[in-house]
């Protein structure tokens, strides 16, 4: 309730117009049958042509003013829904992007779209129907049960006594669906897993003849959200019933009494149709407003998923600090140890060392050994538990991430590009970036293939760059991160997918491009790195060996049988 409180305050005053227009309605239709009883008992009783004309034009006027209450509280109510579903998914974006990786996983992609989305429109749509069906309920009642003792005590205590039936059903009804919906949440963050797992690895499906299994796998996720569908809607079908069964009792009681009281002459003829409206508009609501609760546990549910993203504590914090200058040394690693949060054992050890400005530093190393990691720690995507990160002499858990980022040019180990033009790609890194820009970054990243397109630099881009092959979106990753200028560029194993001769253009002209700049440089191929300045050996997370290749060849036996696996005799044109 609170959270809902949240997202309301900034409406105040729309909240009380709404609230207002909604009460308008309600009395408008408590007022109709008590103009028909008057019209009854006065106008045709005394066959009274002006007093039927007289009820009837005020029965005309005051339809068309409820009418026009129901129609404006229903514009305010699906306005003030769509600001709140709005400010919703804002407010779930932003707080998603203070996450760390470790943050984001903890909930899961699956997960986060359904709460974004599905568990948003439910919030969405569980506050209309709370507005226009259940807040009435309660005047409804009153209103209607003052009313009813109006006209006759027995009829007001027959009134008051269905109308607690009705509720004592619906609580317990509730109760119920209150399971169902928990788990119903459940099942549907299971559908989006694997319906995203079927469709982002199709490939690997089909490659091994998984259809079959898969098939069955989402059947039994399918099935699971059906079955406890089933149950809610079986909530649902008998409710409907004994809101039927209630309503046409309650008629049949009001008559069989009201006729009794008729012929004792404590009522009259008109006042029987007055009561039978009351106590139909009054189990109406009350029956439209169970339906609504039986809704309300899952839009419950929905809103602690919610809530459960917006408090949770991010594992980075913005420092207060400001970045300095950069001056020769751009980053130094001192006495780092980092292990993951749900990580039996340290990813890094003990590990120290340098980036300097005109100097290209690489790392090297076996699969796990932590080379990926010490680049996501330098952009802070996680904190480190021992040591520190400096960056332009200061501490980077001391300045805020998108200042540090502002000066870190990076090229990711698995080159995404988002749908839209490659000239929309390129500016990712430079939105004022000049069309000559761009292709002076594109030819110093050796990808001369966009000249060729027909459509050049307004190429059209699919998701993830699926339209292109590994080597050319590695290029167009690369040419994104040199329109940015930096203090520090690095390079996740980004020349993976290219062959020895682009390799070596490319990073013959990287060295002119960028030689005012540090270079971090990760790898798996020795010729990519033969000519760094350091290059730092990892193995199982600590510093095996620091500097140049010659130097590596001579004194490392582990950089030395990965670069004779690689090169025959270890020889290379850097030696």
């Amino acid at each position: 309730m609170k959270m809902i409180l949240r997202f309301l305050k900034p409406y105040k005053l729309w909240c009380v117009v709404t609230l207002a227009v909604m009460l308008l309605d309600v009395v408008g239709a408590l007022f109709i049958p008590t103009l028909t009883a008057g019209m009854i008992n006065e106008g045709v009783g005394n066959r009274s042509i002006s007093v039927i004309a007289e009820k009837g034009a005020l029965m005309f006027l005051v339809t068309v003013l409820s009418g026009a209450g129901t129609v404006f509280g229903s514009y305010l109510c699906a306005v003030l829904s769509a600001k709140i579903g709005r400010d919703m998914r804002n407010a779930l974006y932003e707080k998603t992007l203070g996450f760390s990786d470790h943050d984001f996983e903890k909930f899961g992609t699956g997960s986060m779209i359904a709460r974004t989305q599905n568990d948003v429109n439910i919030v969405q749509q569980a506050f209309v129907w709370s507005i226009q069906m259940v807040l009435p309920v309660p005047i409804m009642c009153v209103m209607g049960v003052v009313m009813a003792f109006s006209i006759d005590k027995a009829m007001g205590t027959l009134l008051v006594g269905i109308t607690l039936l009705v509720i004592v059903c619906a609580v317990f009804i509730t109760r119920k669906a209150a399971v169902i919906f928990g788990s119903l949440q459940k099942f549907l963050d299971r559908i989006n897993v694997v319906l995203r797992e079927n469709i982002t690895g199709v490939r690997v499906l089909r490659a091994f003849n998984k259809e079959q299994y898969e098939e069955k796998r989402m059947r039994r996720s399918f099935e699971d959200y059906a079955l406890s569908s089933i149950k809610a809607n079986r909530l649902f079908a008998g409710l409907e019933s004994l809101a039927i069964l209630v309503m046409n009792l309650c008629i049949v009681a009001i008559l069989w009494i009201g006729g009794n009281r008729i012929g004792q002459g404590f009522m009259k003829i008109g006042d029987i149709t007055a009561l039978t409206e009351y106590a139909i508009l009054i189990l109406f609501y009350v029956i439209m407003a169970q339906m609504v609760i039986i809704l309300l546990p899952r839009a419950k549910i929905c809103l602690e998923r919610i809530d459960a993203v917006l408090s949770h504590s991010p594992e980075i914090y913005d420092g207060s600090g400001k970045m300095e200058e950069v001056k020769d040394t751009v980053c130094a690693f001192q006495n780092v140890d980092f292990r993951f949060e749900d990580a039996d054992e340290a990813t890094l050890g003990n590990i120290s060392f340098s980036c300097k400005k005109g100097e290209t530093t690489a790392i090297i190393g076996s699969t796990g050994s932590g080379k990926s990691t010490i680049a996501k720690l330098l952009l802070r995507f996680h904190d480190i538990q021992k040591g520190a990160i400096v960056f332009g002499g200061i501490d980077i858990r001391k300045i805020q991430q998108k200042d540090l980022r502002k000066e870190i040019a990076y090229v990711p180990q698995k080159a995404w590009l988002f749908s839209g033009t490659i000239a929309d790609n390129l500016r990712f890194g430079n939105e004022q970036a000049t069309e000559t820009e761009m292709e002076k970054a594109l030819k110093t990243a050796q990808a001369d293939f966009v000249f060729s397109l027909p459509q050049g630099l307004n190429t059209f881009v699919a998701q993830g760059g699926t339209n292109f092959s590994g080597g050319q979106r590695q290029r167009l990753a690369i040419a994104r991160a040199l329109i940015r200028k930096a203090d520090l560029y690095i390079f996740d194993d980004s020349f993976s997918a290219l062959d020895f001769q682009t390799d070596a253009a490319l990073r013959k002209a990287l060295s002119k491009e960028i030689q005012d700049a540090a270079v971090l440089i990760i790898a798996q191929r020795v010729n990519t790195i033969v000519n760094a300045h350091q290059i730092i050996v990892l193995e199982d997370g600590k510093i095996a060996g620091l500097g140049t290749h010659k130097e590596l060849m001579e004194q490392c036996s582990i950089y030395r049988e990965i670069a004779e696996s690689q090169m025959k005799g270890g020889k290379t044109d850097g030696q």
